[in-house]
């Protein structure tokens, strides 16, 4: 159906997307689910083709979640337009480069930076339960769109972690609790996944009938998963994402360094 993928890829793609943009959605993290799943179904393309397409379908969930954070939670808006601008920007710098990146590095980058995040998420199972006052608003301002820049410019080089990194930064360094880091993060990630979709689409191209068709998976498993959020927190989920995260590594290893 699409670009030679059996039904049966298709449908454990389609799953594995949705399941993706439920977990981004609540704790960010998405793309540590479904970057892999695409480079394995797709091993012959080129990664960074691979990744937009991964971006394009992230887009609508990751687009549908902010949408309903921002109906229900609320956020800072001058915090958001100098966060937004920055992230913007780098991820756009940071596609333009990746084009020039080998596959194998590629590959080998998203599988350290998976392991990087994992271990940080084990050993701090606490963060974010209570919003903090850690800094004035103009410094909470330069400190996000500092981290947006930098955080996006890896969303466009890379990819998978985004949310994740996004999540760390604005609980741990800026004193948002989960659930409010949430609403913010799903706004910026959702812009660095528009830069990142116009540059590899401009440049190199994205596989749009699968982009779309996973999109649409993606699109509900980001509503569920922010109305699940915003009900009762993402604490629920942290084993099992950390379960999923631990077997996708071994998978990708796998199929980088024993194959």
């Amino acid at each position: 159906m699409f670009y030679d993928l059996s039904t049966v890829t298709l449908i454990l793609l389609a799953l594995a997307i949705f399941f993706a943009g439920f977990v981004d959605a609540i704790a960010g993290g998405g793309g540590l689910i479904q970057t892999p799943a695409l480079l394995l179904s797709l091993p012959n393309e080129n990664p960074v083709s691979v990744v937009g397409t991964s971006k394009t379908a992230a887009f609508f969930g990751t687009t549908t979640a902010a949408i309903k954070y921002r109906k229900s939670i609320k956020t800072d808006t001058k915090l958001l337009l100098a966060m937004v601008g920055p992230a913007f920007i780098g991820a756009c710098c940071g596609a333009l480069l990746a084009s020039h990146i080998s596959p194998q590095s590629f590959k080998s980058a998203i599988f350290f930076m998976m392991i990087a995040i994992f271990i940080y998420t084990l050993i701090k199972p606490d963060l974010g339960k209570h919003h903090v006052e850690k800094h004035s608003p103009r410094r909470l301002a330069q400190i996000g769109g500092v981290a947006a820049f930098v955080i996006g410019f890896y969303d466009g080089l890379i990819g998978p972690g985004t949310g994740t990194m996004l999540m760390i930064v604005l609980v741990a360094v800026m004193g948002f609790a989960f659930v409010g880091a949430s609403a913010i993060a799903k706004v910026v990630n959702a812009t660095t996944n528009l830069a990142s979709i116009i540059v590899v689409g401009l440049k190199l191209g994205i596989f749009w009938k699968l982009a779309l068709f996973l999109g649409a998976a993606n699109l509900i498993g980001g509503y569920l998963g922010s109305h699940v959020a915003i009900k009762k927190g993402s604490g629920f989920i942290r084993y099992f994402y950390l379960i999923v995260t631990a077997l996708l590594i071994m998978r990708l290893g796998y199929s980088l360094y024993l194959e």
